[in-house]
């Protein structure tokens, strides 16, 4: 089979204007970016309704193996379309981090991608620069304000704000700033996140508009006083600035995919460091242009899933309709102790123990009152005694199972899970409800996430949390929801437990806030704001000829 750079190159792209036409969309709706492009105008969240059902496609727990949540979200969307109904996507937009670093690009895959996968995978539109730029407006924004006397009275010892770049670079994590003499500013430590870990990234994608995208900047906790008083960016008074250079990047951007299904990609948090969501107005104009609107979030469904309901449904008053819960036969297996190298072979022991991880990510989803259905994507090397193993064991739980063939079929792979959507839909069995409510205390509701998500026996909270939690109580902030950062590789917070872990305690070592996005970050383990490059980059093996065109990307 070809490499999805290869198929995404051949694609029979429609022009974006046609895409939009199509979608509803009028001329002065959009202002396009080349032919296939295009950002769309905020006032057509005004003029259309948002009533579509929406549909939230997340995963089990990753594994190297991969699991194919985008492209499995990709490839429903075209199935939806190729049964007759009218559906949309929304997707986040890639880092350049991952993209260089990992994974190689992020647009889904095989027959089930976004394009063009070069512009989406390689700086875009520019949304991610611009919030780089913002975010680093307001870190020089606040050290020369210390060089130029301090007024606020900032302690340098506690400036939290740090400076961001969209590259894994491990070198930036501990720097000191303001060195060279008293011309160059006053000497610090600091650091750098990756940029799409700034919580003006989270704001972006969580604001409904420039106006209170303003607001929320201006409420950035940057630092604080040796009184221990916070400091905010409104006080540093850039805001205005801060926004100015957002006011392209906050429009979504429309795309479409392989089949020419209309395609969303607008904001891209991390789910291990951040709420892991697209934007809310991406979501809400896929669903002003849809009946049926397919969604994703980040890694596993305890971390992503877990922030759409609990962060990014709360805010935008979003009342999702159904779950797809991606799972790979190889992954399940490796979640059973069998390794990487032996995955084509046939083995239901390793199957059997792993299949423990989609079932408690199944318990979760069941948690918020939300019909689901497990999606399985297909590999060559799954056996039929496999299938058929994961098939009972997600029916002993009263859960329907589609194999999923979208990366090797496009839309048309994906009529059985298409179909099985449509019928939860039918049904209306959909009674939304979070799993804390805002008024309990930043304790109870970390304990609540750490033991009903994870399945922990509780959370240990740190000294240095502790004297966190209540400072926040006394800002007010103690009702804010809480955004867990945790690994990725296992529903605890110790990548190295696999499976369904139990008897294990969640330690929180800090607490961070978020004023302006509105959420409370507790630490766990050890998570990193700044990845670093793996021993061979996917960056060694892109490269660009002389007629501009780009291999390896995927």
């Amino acid at each position: 089979m070809r490499s999805d750079i290869e198929i995404a190159q051949d694609a029979d792209m429609k022009l974006i204007t046609e895409i939009a036409e199509e979608a509803g969309l009028e001329y002065d709706d959009i202002e396009q970016y080349g032919k296939y492009k295009a950002k769309v105008n905020l006032d057509v969240l005004d003029k259309m309704d948002q009533d579509s059902d929406l549909i939230l496609v997340t995963a089990m727990t990753p594994t190297p193996a991969g699991e194919g949540k985008t492209t499995t979200t990709v490839g429903l969307g075209q199935a939806l379309n190729r049964l007759g109904e009218n559906a949309a996507i929304a997707l986040r937009e890639p880092s350049l981090g991952p993209t260089m670093g990992v994974k190689g690009g992020a647009a889904g895959g095989g027959y089930s991608q976004v394009v063009p996968m070069e512009d989406i995978n390689l700086h875009f539109t520019g949304d991610i620069h611009a919030i780089g730029v913002a975010h680093n407006l307001l870190s020089a924004a606040v050290d020369n304000h210390i060089k130029q006397g301090n007024e606020l009275g900032f302690d340098t010892t506690q400036v939290s704000w740090p400076r961001v770049v969209d590259m894994n670079d491990r070198a930036l994590r501990n720097i000191v700033v303001g060195l060279g003499g008293n011309a160059h500013g006053v000497p610090r430590e600091d650091t750098f996140m990756i940029t799409v870990a700034s919580e003006i990234m989270a704001i972006l994608c969580l604001a409904n508009s420039i106006s209170e995208l303003k607001e929320m900047i201006a409420n950035i906790v940057v630092g604080y006083t040796k009184d221990d008083e916070p400091i905010k960016a409104g006080d540093l008074e850039v805001e205005g600035a801060m926004t100015a250079l957002l006011k392209q990047a906050i429009k979504p951007n429309l795309v479409q995919t392989l089949e020419n299904t209309p395609a969303f990609i607008h904001g891209g948090p991390f789910a291990n460091i951040a709420h892991g969501c697209n934007s809310v107005m991406a979501t809400k104009m896929a669903m002003s242009i849809s009946d049926i609107t397919v969604t994703e979030a980040g890694f596993g469904a305890d971390l992503g899933a877990e922030k759409f309901f609990n962060i990014k449904s709360r805010y935008a008053d979003l009342d999702p309709k159904a779950v797809v819960l991606v799972a790979t036969v190889r992954a399940l297996k490796m979640h059973g102790g069998k390794d990487f190298e032996d995955l084509q072979e046939e083995d239901l022991e390793a199957l059997g123990d792993g299949i423990e991880n989609l079932e408690k990510h199944i318990e979760n989803i069941k948690k918020f009152n939300l019909p689901l259905v497990v999606a399985i994507n297909r590999f060559p090397d799954d056996t039929e005694a496999e299938l058929e193993l994961v098939r009972e064991r997600c029916e002993e739980m009263g859960v329907n199972v589609a194999l999923s063939e979208v990366f090797a079929k496009g839309g048309e792979g994906g009529e059985e899970l298409a179909e099985e959507v449509l019928a939860i839909l039918e049904k209306g069995e959909a009674d939304f409800e979070f799993l804390y409510e805002l008024e309990d205390s930043i304790e109870d509701k970390i304990e609540t996430i750490a033991k009903e998500v994870y399945g922990a026996d509780g959370v240990e909270f740190s000294d240095q949390a502790k004297k966190q939690i209540e400072k926040y109580k006394d800002y007010g902030y103690d009702e804010l929801p809480i955004c867990m950062a945790k690994t990725q590789s296992s529903i605890s917070d110790n990548p190295a437990l696999k499976g369904r872990p139990s008897g294990f305690t969640v330690t929180v070592r800090e607490i961070n806030v978020s004023a302006g996005a509105g959420f409370l970050v507790a630490l766990t383990g050890p998570v990193l704001t700044m990845p670093g490059l793996p021993k061979v980059p996917a960056a060694e093996e892109i490269d660009i000829d002389a007629d501009g065109k780009i291999s390896g990307l995927f």
